[in-house]
């Protein structure tokens, strides 16, 4: 984005360069804007601006925008700290919860006119500067959530910097935030972690078993427990709810399973699994959308270039590809590419791949 293009105006400091706070300054000073890092770790700060995500601060620094990148926990100390140094700027934070800070900048009489919180819905398995990307958050919903003590003008320079960095901003109430992430990010969390845990004593054999669905299942399981911690703290109540639930259609599940001769017991497993597909097909797909897709299932070589070669052929067919997910064969060398597709494509896409000599595992 060039500088006639780019909305956000000013100076901008950010607090915390770990991974969010180092890929927020990338993208902005890409942009031409003037960043501020500062970090309690003197050497966090000094690797984040070697990468380009900022400078250090200096006497007389006034920022318009502050953006507070700390762990849940020290969230309310540091936001705090920065709406007393800086009485002009407007101060955000990226937290993954909006109740509690707010109520306790509340309790402690802070200017919440000057206080909005955010949550951009993006991150990475790995953390830090050294996993920083200015391309992080394109695309991504970033909730803003508005309270009573601030104005929608006062909050405007937060719109800007969403809108400058390709986020797509999403207005909630911080208790609609917070219940939201409660069932779409935190208690999946726990559930992945909980099944993962099942993986620690499985033998080996088992392991060498394992396909795509226990990988999708776990992928979050390799999540930083102490930063978990302090998540599933501040966002409890909203947590245990969504738990509890889930635990009363496991335990019937269970209670079926342990007697699946009894009338009734396979028509509550297939209910379970009926229902979640009917939960899945309400997650919004590309770009939002709710269409649903078709998945083709390819063969492909593990040599140099095979993959690359399958997507040129699915361009060159004139299908556009909606989503792409690899699985390899345990001991076999080739993968299984799952391209997805709009369902009136898929039979020409497998007629034309099949001409090209590609190999056709399934469809679904």
């Amino acid at each position: 984005m060039s500088d006639d293009s780019k909305r956000l105006a000013g100076v901008v400091r950010i607090v915390g360069s770990g991974l969010l706070g180092a890929s927020i300054g990338l993208a902005l000073r890409q942009q031409g804007v003037e960043v501020i890092l500062d970090d309690a770790s003197p050497s966090a700060r000094r690797l984040a601006i070697d990468y380009g995500a900022g400078r250090a601060p200096a006497e007389g620094d006034e920022p318009t925008l502050i953006v507070v990148c700390v762990p849940p926990d020290v969230t309310a100390d540091i936001v705090e700290r920065e709406l007393e140094s800086y009485p002009a700027a407007l101060v955000t934070d990226v937290a993954s919860v909006k109740v509690e800070p707010l109520r306790e900048l509340e309790r402690r009489g802070a200017d919440v006119s000057r206080y909005i919180g955010s949550h951009p819905m993006a991150g990475r398995e790995r953390g830090g500067p050294v996993s920083a990307r200015a391309d992080l958050f394109v695309g991504r919903p970033w909730v803003i959530a508005g309270h009573d003590g601030i104005s929608y003008r006062a909050a405007a320079a937060l719109e800007d910097l969403v809108l400058d960095l390709g986020a797509t901003p999403i207005e909630m109430t911080p208790e609609d935030h917070d219940a939201g992430v409660a069932v779409v990010s935190h208690a999946p969390q726990v559930v992945a972690s909980l099944m993962a845990a099942r993986l620690r004593d499985a033998p080996d054999a088992s392991l060498g078993l394992a396909g795509q669905g226990v990988r999708d299942v776990t992928r979050i399981a390799a999540s930083d427990p102490a930063l978990w911690v302090q998540i599933l703290g501040a966002n409890a109540a909203g947590v245990a709810t969504v738990l509890r639930a889930y635990r009363d259609d496991l335990d019937g599940v269970i209670a079926a399973l342990d007697a699946p001769a009894d009338p009734g017991s396979l028509r509550v497993v297939a209910e379970a699994i009926g229902s979640g597909n009917a939960g899945v097909a309400r997650l919004p797909g590309k770009h939002g959308q709710k269409k649903v897709f078709t998945q083709v299932v390819v063969l492909v070589d593990d040599t140099p270039g095979q993959l690359g070669r399958l997507l040129t052929e699915i361009g060159e067919i004139g299908v556009n590809l909606e989503d792409l997910r690899l699985e390899h064969s345990p001991g076999a060398q080739f993968g299984l590419a799952e391209v997805s597709v709009v369902p009136e494509h898929e039979e020409r896409l497998i007629d034309d791949l099949v001409r090209r000599g590609w190999t056709i595992a399934g469809a679904q």
